[in-house]
């Protein structure tokens, strides 16, 4: 077996095997001609060493011409049965391939087919339906909800507590009772006290402030600005104690104008004694000063200074209050003036209450007088630039008629209806102003007359 054959046993397809075997017979007989003719006899005349080298070249261009032959034959008969199989429609069958570096003329090695991936299309998952359907998977929660929910309680229980506490440091003051006792006590003066009560309420829910809380009072003579001091100086006495209210009633402290600075300096002296131990007690004080008309410059200094927001913490937490008949004369002029065109509005004004009426009245007022006051106790004194202003009206005839009736109550006396309309008709009124009779000096004779009975 040649070389040749070897290596072509192990190219070739075993379908083949029989049509190559025939081709290998074919050149076999072909070598035994060739050395039948005379290649034999050269190489036997020969010396051995150049016999040896020529019958090894002899065998290479043996070899060689053989595989050139059989190239050639190969390429015919491709040639030739490839395309009439093509024609019958056979599978296109290829020849062995030989291990050669000779690539054929004119052939291109042909390129590896591109392999594509393909992409797998994830479809969700489908349940059956009926009876045996599965629920859809839940998604995972997160855990920041958990977190989320935490927060909004401990929110809510910080408001919570915050209120709680604002309610309990109103319900120190008894701001309830007080205004059953102004209700009860003061007449006529429905706008006024509400006014007042919110202040307060405002001011009392929290300990810390900004600047200290100062209310104004206004009125004519004998609508009872004495006796609201008089019933609030009672009321914070009994809740926050004695020591930490202060009534000062200016005609009985300081009379003399020559002692008004001496006046001014112990009052700053007893305010800031006052503060400091209401501060330690975790209190507000209250202080109310009567009669502030006749208060002297000097004394008008040094209060505008202890209100001032330059003080320390202690002065901010206090409560001051001033009684005065300044802008006496302008709320009676508005009364007289207005009260005929507030009367003529129909059967509806008449059908209210007597307290409505008077209350709603009163709380224009306030709207109404409320900035013309404010200019004209700012041009007497700076004081008032940091005051509330709360006006009192005039009384009528039916207030005064209360007034008897409580006066007589608290005396003792058996309360006669007709003893009392007597007494009510001995004060003195300003002219009718369309059904409405005011009091030219309100309730301040009752005391007096009950006392003659």
């Amino acid at each position: 077996m040649s070389l040749y054959d070897s290596s072509d046993r192990y190219s070739e397809s075993p379908a083949d095997d029989q049509s190559e075997g025939e081709e290998v017979e074919r050149d076999d007989e072909e070598e035994e001609e060739e050395e039948e003719e005379g290649v034999e006899a050269p190489r036997s005349s020969l010396p051995p060493v150049i016999a040896n080298f020529s019958s090894s070249l002899l065998a290479v261009v043996r070899i060689r011409q053989k595989y050139l032959a059989m190239k050639k034959r190969r390429l015919e008969m491709s040639q030739v049965f490839g395309g009439a199989k093509l024609m019958a429609g056979a599978p296109s069958r290829t020849s062995p391939k030989i291990f050669t570096f000779d690539g054929e003329p004119g052939s291109v090695p042909p390129l590896a087919p591109e392999r594509r991936k393909r992409r797998r299309k994830h479809r969700g998952v489908q349940y059956p339906t009926g009876r045996g359907r599965r629920a859809p998977p839940k998604p995972a929660q997160s855990r920041a909800k958990y977190c989320l929910y935490l927060l909004c309680a401990i929110v809510f229980l910080q408001v919570y507590n915050a209120i709680e506490n604002l309610d309990d440091h109103v319900l120190r003051y008894d701001l309830d009772g007080l205004e059953k006792t102004l209700r009860r006590e003061v007449f006529g003066q429905r706008a006024a006290v509400e006014g007042l009560l919110g202040l307060l309420h405002d001011y009392l829910s929290t300990y810390v402030h900004g600047r200290p809380l100062v209310l104004s009072v206004h009125g004519p003579s004998g609508v009872g600005k004495s006796h609201l001091g008089r019933l609030l100086a009672g009321h914070f006495r009994a809740v926050v104690g004695e020591p930490l209210v202060l009534q000062y009633y200016v005609l009985h402290r300081c009379p003399l104008e020559a002692d008004a600075w001496h006046c001014a300096r112990a009052l700053s002296v007893a305010v800031a004694e006052m503060v400091e131990r209401a501060e330690e007690e975790e209190k507000i004080p209250l202080f109310v000063f009567d009669e502030a008309e006749h208060m002297h410059a000097e004394i008008l200094d040094a209060l505008r200074d202890l209100v001032a927001t330059k003080r320390s913490n202690e002065y901010l937490n206090a409560v001051y209050l001033f009684l005065s008949g300044l802008g006496g004369e302008l709320i009676t002029h508005h009364l007289l003036h207005n009260s005929s065109s507030a009367a003529g509005g129909g059967g509806g004004m008449m059908a209210m209450t007597m307290e409505g009426a008077c209350g709603g009245r009163h709380g224009n007022l306030a709207k109404e007088l409320g900035p013309v006051l404010r200019d004209t106790l700012e041009k007497r004194h700076p004081l008032w630039e940091a005051a509330e202003i709360l006006p009192m009206g005039l009384l009528e005839k039916s207030h005064v008629t209360e007034c008897f009736l409580d006066e007589m109550a608290g005396e003792g006396f058996y309360p006669d209806r007709e003893n009392i309309e007597r007494l009510a008709g001995e004060v003195e009124y300003y002219p009718a102003v369309g059904e409405r009779q005011y009091a030219r000096t309100g309730c301040k004779q009752v005391v007096a007359k009950v006392n003659l009975l």
